[in-house]
């Protein structure tokens, strides 16, 4: 019984279509262009749209880790101005540190979840598997 079961299981992998396997959650890249000393982050605000996560948190984050002063502008928080020369590689590595110290979920590897601040500690709460970790960096 065991290798009939093989056979059939093989012949129906042969006549199964192949399913390409894509990403739901993709950070789109920094678009930023350089004036003067200060380097403009065009499309800011999509990028904390599609993370989730408040403009002021992920400008404080970059701020920090770029060691550069910077501000919030436009309408809606369109744009970042940093007081910096920087490449968009370099932003872009420090977007995705950030999307993995804040916005993935160590346990089931999904992009989402919510800050929640109890006290002076920050959690990353996962509304998909329900799992709650504390936050290592001081980001408030």
């Amino acid at each position: 019984m065991p290798e009939k079961y093989k056979e059939l299981l093989e012949k129906l992998y042969k006549e199964v279509k192949q399913v390409k396997v894509t990403e739901r959650f993709e950070v789109p890249e920094v678009k930023s262009h350089v004036e003067g000393t200060k380097t403009i982050i065009i499309n800011f605000s999509q990028i904390c749209s599609v993370l989730r996560r408040k403009p002021a948190h992920l400008a404080k984050f970059l701020m920090r880790e770029l060691a550069a002063s910077g501000l919030v502008d436009g309408e809606k928080g369109e744009r970042l101005t940093l007081n910096r020369k920087l490449s968009s590689e370099k932003i872009n590595e420090k977007i995705n540190a950030y999307v993995t110290e804040f916005v993935i979920c160590p346990e089931c590897k999904k992009p989402d979840t919510e800050l929640i601040k109890e006290g002076e500690f920050l959690f990353l709460h996962c509304l998909a598997c329900g799992a709650k970790h504390s936050v290592r960096a001081k980001i408030v």
